[in-house]
């Protein structure tokens, strides 16, 4: 099974100051949280995409190709691409260009996003929100599996056998995810196509997600698509820490960014509950010491039987040597203990 760490580019806000962390800090932090990946085995490195002014990152392309540049091994991914507001013309040539530059590392995890800041900035209409997603993921996979393009939409301009450079390694083909938040139709679409499927797991229990991957499995195999090929991953909130009172003082980072967030969509404040409930076994956050998080990661993959797990890492925006520490532990005493 693969490790990966996601990130989103969280900025702290200073209450005294009134303003969010600069945006160039936190991306060379970046920078050298995913050097220090590559460093220690993880394997997998996804970077969120944003246009809001509590995140840094609204271009992962960039982000990741920076990322290229210092790392040898760890795979660069989207972590999402929201398609419905992306052209998937241009998606496809940032993510074969960075695939070049990085010699064949390069992925994308598409999805809609909970987010929908992106829809009003590019000038799409939330009215579209399902047939633009439908639409452009048709579109990228063509792009992705043919040199030369014909197609044909309803919210796009057509394509007359246009050719699309340059070309990803294996072929011109690169790896995409679809990435779903729990919506059986997302779910089933993705094993028709036969793509790989990333779930996120933010919230609740786990184990309420078991008959969603289930359904997956089976309609991926009815499809026709080879079981050798499957593969499936769950994005969960994680830190990591073998100092008990920094994991218990990450309580206040992780409150920070839920009750910012929920504030514009109707959620009571987080509470020390939530995230001790969490923390336990059948709880949602992958949050502690190297032990008891390489121990729900072991246990996720032996009820879903998922062959990525990968950690989200920076909600609350930690502070960089804190972030540091708990890269090294997951690339070390956790994935020593699940591989």
């Amino acid at each position: 099974m693969e490790l990966g760490i996601g990130m989103f580019g969280d900025l702290g806000f200073d209450q005294n100051t009134g303003r969010y962390k600069d945006a160039g800090i936190k991306l060379r932090e970046i920078i050298e949280q995913v050097k220090l990946m590559d460093e220690v085995g993880i394997d997998v490195f996804a970077m969120g995409e944003h246009h809001r002014p509590d995140y840094a990152v609204s271009s992962p392309e960039i982000v990741l190709a920076a990322a290229a540049s210092v790392t040898k091994n760890i795979k660069l991914a989207s972590g999402v691409t929201v398609l419905s507001s992306s052209e998937p013309v241009k998606v496809y040539e940032d993510f074969s260009t960075l695939d070049l530059i990085s010699d064949g590392r390069a992925e994308i995890f598409v999805g809609r996003g909970s987010f929908i800041e992106s829809f009003p900035l590019y000038g799409y209409s939330l009215n579209d929100y399902e047939q633009l997603f439908d639409e452009k993921l048709e579109l990228l996979l063509k792009i992705n599996s043919e040199e030369n393009v014909s197609w044909t939409g309803q919210l796009r301009a057509p394509m007359q056998n246009q050719t699309v450079y340059p070309r990803a390694k294996n072929n011109g083909k690169l790896s995409i995810w679809r990435a779903v938040g729990g919506t059986p139709q997302s779910v089933l679409s993705a094993a028709k196509l036969g793509m790989p499927l990333v779930v996120a797991i933010i919230g609740g229990m786990p184990i309420q997600f078991k008959n969603l991957i289930e359904f997956y499995k089976q309609e991926y195999l009815k499809a026709g698509h080879p079981e050798s090929e499957m593969q499936i991953a769950i994005h969960s909130h994680t830190f990591v820490s073998d100092d008990p009172n920094v994991v218990d003082g990450y309580f206040h980072n992780y409150k920070s960014q839920m009750d910012r967030i929920g504030s514009s969509r109707g959620w009571a404040p987080y509470t020390k509950m939530q995230y001790e409930g969490g923390r336990s076994k059948d709880g949602a956050l992958f949050i502690g010491n190297a032990n008891e998080v390489a121990d729900k990661i072991a246990y996720m993959k032996e009820i879903f039987g998922i062959t990525r797990f990968i950690g989200h890492m920076d909600v609350g925006d930690p502070a960089n040597d804190v972030m540091m520490k708990s890269i090294e532990l997951f690339g070390g005493k956790v994935k020593a203990q699940i591989i």
